[in-house]
């Protein structure tokens, strides 16, 4: 026990110094923007995304030390966070002219968005306990680091050597132009960056295949913990692929793009409780909740919005009287109608909850026709197994005295 507690103690010292230096850079990050007249809600929805991974990072890295998951996640988001705030300062010094101190220090900095990449795609591929789920693949975990460690030292030797020759010109992004658009001599990087990311796109939507199919043979807590993770991939990645379908909208597209990168931020809360196990069986009650609400709102939605057009353009009433008409009735439905969703809901996608109100429905039922206590307790302490399957059960029945 003794080695135990200097490794715990030292971790987690190192884990909340990387957390506090990713919230650090975070916030540098914005005064950096607007200096560069580049602060938008894109920037501030990007940042929040980064702060979930580095906070999910960090418990897990707290809590669970020796799982490399919380500590490729709290590098990669620390990573990303010194790309965003070291391209706003590479924009200032090398294409605004602001000449600020360090200005070299900064741009071999500036690729970090590399090794964050490779950190976040190891973090798929060893999801949830640090393990690759089959030996078979230790070949392709060889290959990708290979890759990964060439694509990202690339970038940093092909920085350095910009540096020396005198030759650096950066974009309005902060990326070395070579970087940015290999040619020339960094062409071979390029061909190296084509291959890695087909790669870590292989890897992900594979690695997301896999625990699909575990996910259908799975049962009790690992099946909880692939369907935290793959919930908050269903909500992550079609918000993500919107916002980049809308990345250079304006007005209201625009911040509905935005609100679409934020929404990325699902991907770590369900990495993270599935890692933590936290609260694993309530993602049940969550999609359920979910789902019902969306219905009800869209369905309320269009009612009103018919009931508004119907009052103004067929029954000729004022505005005002059809939208207070219209509001009346929507609200006298809600509950019945929420009602009538969340069972239909909850027969499909919540069967502990539906099977458990049947079950204890069946009970009250039986308990209707008997009254004698000492008959009712085996059936009392079944019913309560089957629909809360507590880990432990014990019946104390005390006795009545008249």
């Amino acid at each position: 026990m003794q080695p135990a507690a200097p490794f715990a103690r030292w971790s987690a010292v190192l884990a909340a110094g990387l957390g506090c230096l990713a919230f650090a850079v975070v916030v540098a990050t914005f005064p950096l923007a607007s200096m560069a007249g580049q602060l938008n809600p894109q920037i501030v929805a990007s940042t929040l995304v980064t702060l979930a991974f580095a906070a999910v990072g960090l418990l897990v890295a707290l809590r669970q030390p020796r799982n490399p998951m919380g500590w490729l996640l709290l590098a990669g988001s620390m990573l990303l966070a010194l790309n965003f705030a070291t391209s706003y300062y590479t924009d200032l010094n090398y294409r605004l002219g602001h000449h600020l101190p360090l200005g070299a220090v900064a741009l071999v900095l500036q690729p970090s968005w590399a090794p964050g990449i490779v950190s976040f795609g190891l973090a798929v591929l060893l999801f949830p306990d640090g393990r690759l789920p089959s030996p078979r693949l230790r070949w392709i975990l060889r290959v990708y680091l290979a890759i990964g460690a060439l694509w990202a030292g690339g970038a940093v030797a092909i920085t350095i050597g910009a540096i020396a020759a005198g030759h650096v010109r950066v974009d309005s992004t902060g990326n070395l132009v070579g970087l940015g658009s290999p040619h020339g001599d960094t062409e071979w990087w390029g061909i190296v960056q084509i291959v890695f990311f087909a790669l870590l796109i292989a890897i992900t939507i594979g690695s997301l295949a896999g625990q699909a199919v575990r996910f259908r043979r799975s049962t009790g807590e690992r099946r909880q913990q692939l369907k935290w993770l793959l919930s908050g991939t269903a909500v992550a990645m079609p918000a993500l692929g919107l916002s980049i379908a809308l990345g250079s909208a304006t007005g209201l597209l625009g911040a509905v793009g935005d609100i679409g990168f934020a929404m990325g931020a699902a991907l770590p809360i369900g990495i993270g409780v599935a890692v933590l196990r936290y609260r694993l069986y309530d993602i049940d009650r969550l999609i359920s909740r979910t789902l019902a609400y969306g219905a009800v709102t869209a369905l309320l939605a269009g009612a009103y919005a018919g009931l508004v057009l119907l009052a103004t353009r067929e029954l000729r009433f004022s505005s005002e009287v059809a939208v207070a008409v219209s509001t009346l009735a929507a609200a006298a439905v809600f509950n019945p109608v929420r009602r009538r969703v969340q069972h239909a809901v909850d027969r499909r996608f919540n069967r502990a909850r539906y099977d458990a109100d049947l079950i204890v429905a069946a009970f009250a039922a039986r308990l209707q026709d008997t009254a004698d206590p000492a008959a009712t307790t085996p059936d009392l302490g079944e019913t309560v197994q089957q629909a809360l399957e507590p880990a432990h059960l014990s019946l104390w029945i005390g006795e009545v005295v008249s």
